[in-house]
């Protein structure tokens, strides 16, 4: 299934402005995750719809991002040195519900885990690590809002891939396209993939995510 774009500026008027939200291009089935790489590992991903070959590696935490504008203000809009390939990833809803589920946050969440040493457990059992971070508008300027990015590590990462991809496009192109829409002054031309907030199911894992109420 292709990506759907929107304006930017519709997008946001409809966006929450503050807290901790999830937006993402999803349907019923499939979520997108943005991920940027040096063109060896993202040619080859795309080449093959799965990463592999000879650069990538599963024994380091590879971090996904649900939200397209943070992927742009991670990658420079693709132009970072090893950063030029920007991939969308389109996963199967209950995979990326099921990292979700697994998460634990990169620092002691004292309401969450309780004492550090639980934390400390916690992080040991699982494979799949949670960052709130400030979100940012397509000219990198930082927002209220916090976007989430999820870090995966053994046999999450093994999964995610190759057995939970259902697509995988390299979308370096409409990036540079929609960084040139930007850079010209034309802002309110810019579109992007469009997003909405994320539902989480399970309230417990909701709770424990820290998400805000939309």
């Amino acid at each position: 299934m292709p990506l759907t774009f929107e304006r930017y500026s519709l997008q946001r008027a409809r966006w929450p402005g503050a807290g901790r939200h999830i937006l993402a291009h999803f349907d019923a089935d499939t979520i997108v995750v943005y991920q940027a790489y040096r063109p060896s590992i993202g040619r080859w991903a795309a080449d093959h719809g799965r990463f592999g070959g000879d650069d990538f590696s599963l024994d380091r935490m590879s971090w996904v991002k649900p939200n397209f504008l943070w992927m742009m203000y991670r990658s420079g809009w693709g132009t970072k040195e090893g950063q030029e390939v920007v991939l969308a990833v389109r996963l199967r809803r209950a995979a990326f519900d099921e990292l979700l589920a697994a998460a634990v946050h990169s620092s002691h969440e004292p309401a969450v885990y309780g004492d550090r040493r639980e934390w400390q457990r916690a992080v040991a059992r699982s494979d799949v690590r949670l960052q709130w971070d400030p979100d940012h508008d397509p000219s990198g300027a930082k927002l209220e809002r916090r976007a989430i990015q999820l870090g995966l590590r053994g046999a999450a990462l093994a999964n995610y891939a190759e057995a939970w991809i259902v697509e995988l496009t390299d979308i370096s192109e409409f990036v540079a396209e929609q960084r040139r829409v930007w850079t010209s002054g034309a802002r309110d031309e810019l579109v992007t993939p469009r997003e909405d907030v994320y539902p989480v199911a399970d309230p417990a894992v909701a709770r424990r995510l820290g998400l805000s109420t939309p």
